[in-house]
């Protein structure tokens, strides 16, 4: 997956959990949970959709990798 495909699923992915949040307002190094005030439980659906959605599996280790766009975009290209 290229860096625009990746923001693109990780948008779609949120829009389902938390339609008023704004991806394009965070910062690559800018924590996720913070910037869009998800909740853990709103966070473990966002991994489970970027799971589903990249078709990579995301062990529960490499969670704290996700926290923000610059590492969710390393990762997700890194296992693709």
């Amino acid at each position: 997956m290229n860096p625009s495909e990746i923001r693109q699923l990780a948008g779609d992915v949120l829009a389902g959990i938390a339609p008023e949040a704004d991806l394009g307002t965070v910062a690559e190094h800018e924590d996720l949970r913070e910037a869009l005030d998800l909740d853990s439980m709103d966070f473990l659906n966002f991994i489970i959709g970027l799971s589903q959605g990249s078709g990579i599996n995301i062990p529960e280790s490499d969670y704290p990798k996700l926290f923000t766009l610059a590492g969710l975009q390393a990762y997700l290209q890194g296992q693709g």
